[in-house]
């Protein structure tokens, strides 16, 4: 009976389940639905940046993201120039390494580390976008997406208690999008003073390491183990907000901050030549330092007089004293028509001693292109000049809590320097033409920028100063932009708008960097930054 059970059961297990196979299959055939439904397609603009990336991981940034843009033309020059590059950077490598190498070669009692090969190979980095930020301030943000499969060959030789071993690297592959920052943007090639990087994500980086022969990133968990090690490394240096910054230039020099002060008394004039006519000369003289844009000084006429007494004291802000000097002609005021120039001088900055005041007695000439030995006679002025350079501690470290540089030495006691940055200016439109520039009027003493051709966005990028001998509290910058005709029309110049701004908060905040909407004008406006510079 015991046989004949089991040989029953499996009998009937075996018919079962072949009998629940049949049925089971019939009734998934019967209830199948023979109705054929259409796919549902989506359009690629449909889907957003994840579903993109999914369907398409390989997709540039700049078809899943608008705020890039596609730099076909950066990749073929990097395909160009590679070779070249390859060697410069190589090069650069190793005059870097080479004192590192040397340090830790007599530290850890090494014979030698020398790379036996070291090339990046045939295959450069490729751009996938780039996505451009434009702010108020005086700098150019990059935040380019960078892929790296390359080929490249890096052998390092050490020698070492009388062994010989060498490490490879080969098959190196980097992801990253470093952000970039240019700043500050700067009137001096490069135009920038120093590059900012910084690294938004982690990056991805995938290599091979030959030891003796063998890959050691194919034993397992060391390849995983390396990879989060570098990453950590390199985010914990260089990740977002932390950043690399390479110095390109000295800032100082870029800007051409101002290093002194030229005290300069025009005191009288000797024996003028008469221009009128009928009557003596009514003379004022018209002073300025070269390499500068800022208008010229101005003393005041003396009538029917050619020996005039001035006795008038002017301030200039030195940048270079190595290379500007100081420029002054005397004319003759008319009261109708141009003024006719009496004579000129120029004196340059570099044949004065600092802190040593001088009074000079010079003869005019007609113009410094050509001095004629026998040039007529055409009078003598007599000048106090006393160039006082400030501190270079001073310059260098003399800056308040908010950021802003104190006026060095030299500046009026109480007093101090009101820089004004004429930045750019958006959507100007004027009835006739358009070619704008600004003038910058303060307590009576009036700048003007640069004109610019035939522009509804002109970008000036000027700075202008002014030394006050106590806070303006009280007073007001008064900004016009106006349009000037080209050479050759009938319409005279229009104002394109105007605005005044009060300067106590100036005083207060010590700068301010905003972008103001002009009075007078549909949609214009201008970006001025203003900074207090108190002694």
């Amino acid at each position: 009976m015991g046989f004949l059970s089991t040989l029953l059961g499996t009998f009937g297990f075996g018919v079962g389940v072949s009998a629940g196979l049949v049925i089971g299959y019939y009734l998934f055939i019967y209830f199948q639905s023979t109705e054929v439904k259409d796919p549902k397609i989506r359009p690629l603009v449909e889907l957003d940046s994840q579903s993109l990336e999914n369907v398409l991981p390989e997709i540039p940034l700049w078809v899943k993201n608008p705020d890039f843009d596609r730099v076909d033309w950066l990749n073929q020059f990097l395909e160009t120039m590679w070779p070249y590059l390859d060697k410069a950077i190589c090069k650069t490598a190793k005059e870097i390494a080479k004192p590192i190498i040397a340090e830790n070669t007599a530290k850890y009692k090494i014979d030698s580390i020398e790379f036996q090969k070291l090339t990046l190979g045939s295959l450069p980095p490729t751009f996938q976008g780039i996505k451009v930020y434009i702010t108020d301030e005086k700098e150019l943000i990059l935040e380019p997406s960078l892929k790296w499969a390359g080929n490249p060959d890096v052998t390092v030789v050490v020698k070492a208690f009388g062994l010989k071993v060498s490490a490879q690297v080969i098959d190196l592959q980097v992801f990253a999008m470093p952000r970039i920052t240019l700043k500050p943007l700067v009137p001096s090639f490069p135009c920038f003073a120093k590059i900012i990087v910084s690294l938004m994500e982690k990056p991805h980086v995938d290599f091979g390491l030959r030891l003796l022969g063998a890959d050691l990133m194919s034993i397992p968990g060391l390849y995983r183990a390396v990879q989060d090690i570098i990453k950590n490394q390199v985010a914990n240096m260089y990740l977002w907000p932390k950043s690399l910054e390479v110095p390109i230039m000295d800032l100082s020099n870029a800007m051409k901050k101002p290093v002194g002060i030229l005290h300069v008394k025009v005191v009288r004039g000797i024996k003028l030549k008469k221009k009128d006519i009928f009557g003596k000369s009514d003379p004022y003289v018209k002073l300025k330092l070269t390499e500068e844009k800022l208008p010229s000084k101005k003393t005041t006429v003396k009538y029917n007089n050619l020996n005039p007494e001035w006795n008038e004291e002017f301030r200039l802000v030195v940048k270079d004293p190595q290379s500007q000097a100081l420029e002054f002609i005397v004319y003759d005021w008319e009261k109708v028509g141009k003024h006719d120039k009496i004579g000129m001088k120029v004196i340059p900055l570099k044949e004065l001693t600092p802190d040593e005041p001088k009074t000079l007695t010079l003869d005019l000439v007609k113009s410094m292109d050509a001095i004629d030995a026998e040039e007529k006679f055409r009078g003598q002025i007599v000048l106090d000049l006393a160039y006082v350079p400030f501190k270079e501690d001073q310059l260098a470290t003399e800056v308040d809590e908010s950021g802003v540089q104190k006026a060095p030495e030299g500046t009026p006691a109480g007093g101090g320097l009101l820089v004004v940055s004429v930045h750019e200016a958006e959507d100007l439109e004027g009835k006739h033409h358009t070619n704008p520039y600004v003038r910058i009027t303060f307590k009576g003493e009036e700048k003007r920028t640069r004109h610019i051709k035939k522009s509804r966005d002109p970008r000036w990028e000027e700075e202008f100063l002014f030394v006050c001998d106590e806070p303006p509290v009280g007073d007001k910058l008064h900004m016009e932009v106006i349009s000037r005709p080209s050479t050759i029309g009938i319409h005279s110049k229009e104002t394109l708008g105007y605005i005044v701004i009060n300067l106590s908060d100036v005083i207060t905040n010590k700068r301010i960097n905003e972008k103001y909407h002009l009075i007078d004008s549909k949609n214009g406006r201008i970006q001025i930054e203003l900074q207090w510079r108190a002694s």
